[in-house]
C-alpha cells in the first residue's frame, strides 16, 4: 500500500479478521401450543399440538441427517408460553426459526397450505415488531417463499399463499421466522390427511427441503444469508481477509469495540512503539481513535509513554491490555479527556472514518449528511471516504457518526477498498 490513507482504511477494518470456527447452520422448529393448550381441534378430533408435534420432529429428523444442527423449543407434550418461545429462540444463536401448526377457521370449506412472515411494508401499530424483524423482512420473505413452495409440491396440498402478519414468534427475534400452517384442520379433507402418517412425511420433507433451499448444508457465514454485505464479506474471505465468529457465523449486526480494534490491528500490522518520552500521536483533534501515520503524526501526548497504564479505566486484569497497551504508545489509541481510555466502548462509524489521513485533501469537499454539522471533528474524513465511494450514510442523507460501526458495514467498506486498491477479484462463492 503505497498511500497512508489507503493502510489507515485498512487499519480500521483490520477487526474484521477474526479467527472462528467451523460450525453447522443452527436451526430452532417450534411445535405449536402443547400441554394445556392444544390448539385447534380437529373435525375428526385430532389436536392441533399432535399434528404440530409429530412433523416438527420429523422436520428435525431429515435436517439432521443432512448436517444441520436442530433444536425443538419443546420436546415433550408441555406449554410454553408466547414470549416463551421467542426467548428460547433469541437464546440459541440459530440462524433461522420456523413455527409449526395447523389451521383453523369458521367456514369448513376453507383448506390448504399457508406460511406466514413479518413484512415491514405492512406494519400493525397495535401489535408492533422488534427492530431486529423490521430488518429481516426480506430474509424472512425469502425463507417464507421456499418453504411454501417445497412444501405444496411435496405435499400436493392447496396453496394459499404467503401471508404477512404479526403473529408474536414471527415479529419479534433476531433471526428469520416464518410460521407454517400446514392445513385446515376445520376442513374434513384436509384435516384426515393431517391424521395419516405418509401425509405427515411428506410436508415434514416439504418443509426441510424449503429450509434446504433458503440456507443450504455447508453455508458459510449461514447468518449472511439475504444479508445486503453478504457478497462483500465472501469476496474478502476468499482474500483471506477475514473469518467468521464462534459457530462459523459472521455476526453481521454486531458493534465492534476499541479494545477489538486494537487487538485485531496488533495482529494483522507490527505496531510500533513511541519513542519513550515522546508520546507522538497520529490522531486529529477530538478523535478518540486514530491511526492514519504510526508515530509521526501532530502533537506528543505525555500517556503514550506510559500506554495503557495512563488511563484510569483500563489495568493488566483486562483481556486486551497488553493490545491496548501497545496501541496507546503506538499512537493508534487516544483515550478522552476524563482520563479514560474506555476500552469496551462501540468504535463509532466516525471514528473509523477519522484514520483516513488524506482527509485532508478532502477538505472543504461537500457531503449530503445533514446530521455532520460544519467543523464537526472528523468531517472531513467522512466527507473524503464518501467523494471516493468507499462509505454509505445509513440514508441518503444521514450518516450516524455517533452510531456503532457494525460488521456487516465495515465489510462493505473493505471491500471497496480492496477493489479501488487493485487486489484480485474472487467471486464470492457461498458454499
Amino acid at each position: 500500500m503505497s498511500k497512508p490513507w489507503a493502510r489507515a482504511a485498512l487499519l480500521a477494518l483490520g477487526l474484521l479478521i477474526l479467527p472462528g470456527q467451523a460450525g453447522a447452520a443452527k436451526v430452532v422448529l417450534d411445535p405449536g401450543h402443547g400441554g394445556s393448550d392444544p390448539g385447534a381441534v380437529g373435525v375428526n378430533g385430532l389436536y392441533e399440538k399432535t399434528v404440530n408435534f409429530d412433523i416438527t420432529t420429523r422436520v428435525r429428523e431429515l435436517l439432521v441427517k443432512q448436517g444441520y444442527e436442530v433444536v425443538l423449543s419443546r420436546e415433550t407434550d408441555s406449554y410454553m408460553s408466547l414470549q416463551d418461545r421467542v426467548t428460547f429462540k433469541d437464546s440459541q444463536s440459530a440462524d433461522l426459526f420456523v413455527s409449526i401448526h395447523a389451521n383453523s377457521y369458521g367456514s369448513p370449506d376453507v383448506r390448504g397450505a399457508m406460511v406466514l412472515y413479518y413484512d415491514d411494508a405492512y406494519p400493525q401499530e397495535s401489535y408492533p415488531a422488534s427492530e431486529a424483524m423490521k430488518v429481516l423482512t426480506p430474509q424472512s420473505r425469502q425463507l417464507a417463499q421456499e418453504v411454501l413452495d417445497a412444501f405444496v409440491a411435496e405435499s400436493g396440498m392447496q396453496n394459499r399463499g404467503l401471508v404477512p402478519s404479526a403473529v408474536y414468534v414471527v415479529r419479534n427475534g433476531t433471526m428469520p421466522s416464518i410460521l407454517v400452517e400446514t392445513g385446515f384442520l376445520s376442513n374434513a379433507a384436509d384435516a384426515a390427511l393431517l391424521a395419516r402418517d405418509s401425509v405427515r412425511e411428506s410436508m415434514a420433507r416439504g418443509i426441510a427441503s424449503g429450509i434446504a433451499a433458503y440456507l443450504p448444508p455447508g453455508t458459510v457465514f449461514p447468518d449472511l444469508t439475504g444479508h445486503w454485505a453478504r457478497e462483500a464479506v465472501l469476496r474478502l474471505k476468499a482474500q483471506g481477509l477475514v473469518e467468521g465468529a464462534a459457530g462459523g457465523r459472521y455476526e453481521p449486526r454486531r458493534v465492534l469495540t476499541r479494545a477489538e480494534w486494537v487487538t485485531l490491528l496488533g495482529r494483522l500490522f507490527d505496531l510500533p512503539q513511541a519513542a519513550a518520552g515522546s508520546g507522538c500521536s497520529a490522531g486529529g483533534a477530538g478523535s478518540s481513535v486514530s491511526g492514519a501515520v504510526y508515530g509521526g503524526g501532530e502533537g506528543c501526548r505525555p500517556e503514550a509513554a506510559r500506554g495503557a497504564a495512563a488511563f484510569r479505566d483500563v489495568n493488566a486484569g483486562h483481556w486486551a491490555f497488553a493490545a491496548l497497551d501497545k496501541a496507546v504508545k503506538a499512537g493508534v489509541l487516544e483515550g478522552y479527556p476524563d482520563g479514560t481510555l474506555r476500552p469496551d466502548r462501540p468504535v463509532t462509524r466516525a471514528e473509523v472514518a477519522s484514520p483516513a489521513a488524506p482527509v485532508r485533501a478532502a477538505e472543504g469537499q461537500a457531503h449530503p449528511f445533514g446530521d455532520v454539522p460544519a467543523g464537526y471533528w472528523a468531517e472531513g474524513s467522512i466527507a473524503g471516504l464518501r467523494n471516493t465511494g468507499w462509505i454509505d450514510g445509513v440514508s441518503a442523507d444521514r450518516f450516524a457518526p455517533e452510531k456503532g460501526m457494525t460488521r456487516a458495514e465495515a465489510a462493505a467498506l473493505l471491500d471497496r477498498y480492496t477493489a479501488a486498491a487493485g487486489r484480485s477479484a474472487v467471486p464470492a462463492d457461498g458454499r
